[in-house]
């Protein structure tokens, strides 16, 4: 029989998000039921809710940050027991047979991998997150949390951890290199801590000082105000790699002169316009300019073993079911240090 959860759920772009219950599926041979004990809210999520992409299919529940333990398994799982410790992350399927998924690297499905929420199952039906009490994922889509990570500072890290790994990894982030990290929030400050763990020198452009003291307790080596266009004389050249955590338009010229030679700037937000980047700074410097998307569940793996070996967890602040309306429009306001995470005991 399906189980029944309570959770919360967005009916309409224009209505707050409101108690719910849903039905979550059979457990098949290769699932574990997973007791969901927090879920992060990412801005993707508040972007969905208000149907800002134009492409949410209501009603959806949302919330692809999740971390629990397992309460059952099917009969042919191998990976999981009951009582493990586990997360989900921004998908819980893919066609498993393209060249990306056989990479670990399911995020590049070529027929687009199946979102943990607002997308459509194998079954045919709406999946729905993590703001519920528990979640049916097929194991292979499912990533252990060890051990050392608290489940409520672990959360965060199935999104914004990941989205900030994956690039730092991929653009060799280590001893030597210099890395600028555009933007102190709720991912920027997980990579601050990352890139840091990782030996690299480690740099926050922000508009303002006004999180420098939190930003430098982070792990930061340096941080500047790139409102003071003494920031850009200053800093030209100096960087081997930036990531760019925000979703503004930014005059994408200024920030590439600030790359070196065979540099990247990698962009991780989505604008709501199209970005515009003027060649001359990319042609005389061979600079790249680049996009990166979350990670593999192999390479989720690997950014929550790090995490738990490094001693690295999202910045949070605990709520309960009751206040998620209210941090939706904190988190518009950049009213939160640095990541909301809903208690879901208290659905």
């Amino acid at each position: 029989m399906p189980t029944t959860v309570s959770a919360y759920m967005a009916t309409a772009a224009d209505r707050p998000l409101e108690p719910a219950t849903i039905e979550r599926r059979d457990l098949g041979p290769h699932d574990v039921l997973i007791d969901i004990a927090y879920a992060g809210i990412c801005h993707s999520d508040i972007h969905t809710v208000r149907n800002e992409w134009g492409r949410t299919n209501f009603p959806v529940v949302p919330g692809h940050e999740i971390a629990g333990t397992v309460s059952a398994v099917g009969e042919q799982v191998t990976r999981y027991e009951v009582g493990d410790r586990v997360g989900v992350g921004c998908f819980v399927d893919s066609c498993r047979e393209c060249e990306y998924c056989l990479a670990g690297e399911e995020q590049y499905c070529v027929q687009g991998n199946t979102g943990t929420y607002n997308s459509v199952g194998r079954d045919g039906k709406p999946t729905h997150g993590g703001y519920s009490t528990a979640i049916v994922v097929d194991e292979n889509y499912v990533c252990r949390i060890p051990e050392g990570l608290p489940l409520d500072v672990a959360a965060p890290l199935l999104c914004a951890g990941i989205t900030l790994y994956s690039p730092l990894r991929n653009w060799n982030a280590g001893p030597g290199k210099k890395v600028a990290i555009i933007g102190l929030g709720g991912l920027g400050h997980v990579g601050v801590k990352i890139a840091h763990a990782l030996g690299a020198e480690v740099t926050v452009l922000s508009q303002s000082l006004k999180k420098m003291e939190d930003g430098l307790r982070l792990g930061a080596d340096h941080y500047y105000a790139t409102s003071d266009p003494q920031t850009f004389r200053d800093l030209r050249e100096h960087f081997d790699l930036i990531l760019n955590t925000v979703s503004a338009n930014l005059d994408m010229g200024k920030y590439l002169n600030l790359l070196k030679v065979d540099g990247t700037l990698v962009e991780l937000g989505l604008p709501e316009h199209p970005i515009e980047v003027p060649g001359g700074p990319l042609v005389f410097k061979r600079r790249s300019f680049a996009g990166s998307l979350i990670g593999g569940i192999r390479q989720t793996q690997e950014m929550l073993d790090f995490c738990a070996e490094h001693g690295i967890g999202a910045e949070i602040e605990v709520i309960s079911a009751d206040q998620i309306n209210e941090a939706y429009e904190r988190v518009v306001a950049s009213d939160v240090r640095y990541r909301f995470v809903i208690d879901t005991s208290t659905l």
